[in-house]
């Protein structure tokens, strides 16, 4: 048992007796796998669609893939609101093991599912249907996890714990793509594109089995069951965050001033990162991929030091640092990875490329750092931005407004534009235009928030274990 500052309680005693290193670390586990599971459908959109969507226009097929896409992250405010109030009102630990079961299970079947050909409209139906499943799911994991993790920290390191969280999202994209990687290289593309498509998805069942059985070893936060015992949680969390004028004007200001912003340069450092690639530049997918886990897996510790940063100089300068500094590079950085993938043009279209691998790895890495600066202190931010008694609904709400609405929709609507103007660098416009917007409403209207004690709210010292050295 873990020797902690301030006045010991048995609600105490009970939830630190897991040491924050396996607090961390279960949580991300089952996190990561999440993210594995949602980001699946992200890689393999192109592969879908001929799949599960009618064939007679390939455009049309492969927006109506990135639809499906977009609508999983439709879903996920739902999510928010459905496991927040389970969240708030049962406990954190309850909430995320309902998630993790939704989103495995829908993963799983996503696997299983026939195409098309075999059951008609009800292939793409159902498709859609499991989609929405995993956002509703992932519209309840993220906030439970960051906001575990967040309630056993103490308050000089909750940007530095938390930001163990914010590294999942894209430790599970490194995962998913070095999975297909690893099928579409052994058994080849046409055996990729026929059935082997469905093994990353299958292999979810297993994953899932593994975190489910560790979050169950997982006990309550400490802040929640002080809170509990002192009668002090909300009997109608939904009706107190969402319920008033007050609780609605604190969410929209963390969308407007923090997360939509934050979504964008996430959702373009990754995924319209690598459609640029594959897409517009025409780089075989070995490349493309291989370029952005070497990028993702450079990157991915400036999360951590970035959290780490903002317990000492604050969340705002660097998330929202991260947006004018991303707002200000785009345009820059796509005209140099064209330059640097040497195209081939035939009759005004581009047909191949013979890339510069080292340039386009620094120049998709300069991205991931981006993302790094606005996602590595968004948690702390969101945990400390909110009151205790409806953290769970009040953060997983404007968090997935943010990254399910702003961002979900990124890579078609970019797409989309990119296709009507016919000018490659026009989808910009749209993550430019959202994170100037976070930048001046966050730097206006936000106030910091790394100085406050969150432990304040159940008036007792926060826990500070010997042990925690993670």
């Amino acid at each position: 048992m873990s020797v902690t500052a301030g006045r010991a309680s048995p609600a105490r005693a009970a939830s630190e007796e897991f040491k924050i290193p396996f607090v961390i670390g279960a949580s991300s586990a089952g996190t990561i796998i999440e993210w594995y599971d949602f980001y699946l459908y992200s890689v393999l959109a192109t592969f879908l669609g001929p799949v599960f969507f009618p064939n007679e226009n390939a455009t049309a097929q492969t927006l109506s893939a990135l639809a499906a896409f977009g609508a999983g992250f439709a879903v996920r405010p739902f999510g928010a609101v459905v496991f927040g109030r389970i969240g708030d009102k049962v406990g954190r630990k309850y909430a995320f093991l309902l998630t993790v079961l939704i989103m495995g299970g829908a993963t799983t079947i996503v696997g299983l599912l026939p195409g098309y050909d075999h059951i008609g409209i009800l292939a793409p139906i159902l498709l859609v249907t499991l989609r929405m499943a995993q956002g509703l799911a992932l519209g309840g994991e993220y906030g439970g996890a960051a906001i575990y993790v967040a309630e056993h920290a103490p308050d000089r390191k909750r940007g530095l714990y938390t930001s163990w969280i914010q590294t999942t999202a894209t430790i599970g994209l490194f995962l998913a793509l070095g999975v297909i990687l690893i099928f579409r290289v052994s058994l080849g593309d046409e055996a990729f594109r026929n059935y082997a498509w469905r093994f990353p998805f299958l292999i979810s069942a297993v994953l899932v089995v593994g975190s489910f059985w560790v979050r169950m070893k997982m006990q309550e936060t400490p802040l929640f069951l002080r809170m509990k015992a002192a009668g002090k949680t909300s009997d109608r969390p939904l009706a107190e965050s969402l319920g008033s004028k007050r609780g609605w004007g604190q969410i929209l200001l963390a969308l407007a001033g923090a997360t939509a912003g934050q979504a964008v340069v996430w959702y373009t450092g990754q995924f319209y990162a690598l459609s640029f690639l594959t897409g517009i530049l025409k780089l075989t997918f070995a490349d493309a991929y291989t370029i952005l886990l070497i990028a993702l897996g450079i990157g991915t510790p400036f999360f951590i030091l970035f959290g780490w940063l903002s317990d000492k100089i604050g969340r705002k300068p660097i998330i929202l640092g991260g947006c004018v500094l991303a707002a200000l590079c785009y345009f820059p950085i796509y005209r140099g990875m064209y330059s640097a993938a040497h195209v081939t043009v035939e009759n005004g279209a581009i047909t191949r490329a013979t890339p510069d691998i080292p340039i386009l790895v620094l120049l998709v890495l300069v991205q991931v750092i981006f993302v790094t600066m606005v996602y590595g202190p968004i948690a702390a931010f969101l945990v400390e931005f909110f009151p205790a008694r409806i953290r769970y609904t009040s953060v997983s709400v404007p968090y997935h407004l943010g990254n399910g609405e702003f961002g979900g929709w990124l890579p078609l609507i970019a797409t989309a534009i990119t296709a009507a103007t016919g000018d490659i660098y026009a989808g910009l416009w749209y993550p430019i235009g959202v994170a100037l917007i976070t930048a001046i409403v966050g730097w206006l209207f936000v106030p910091e928030t790394y100085k406050r004690n969150i432990w304040d709210e159940v008036s007792e010292t926060e826990p500070v274990p010997v042990s925690a050295t993670a």
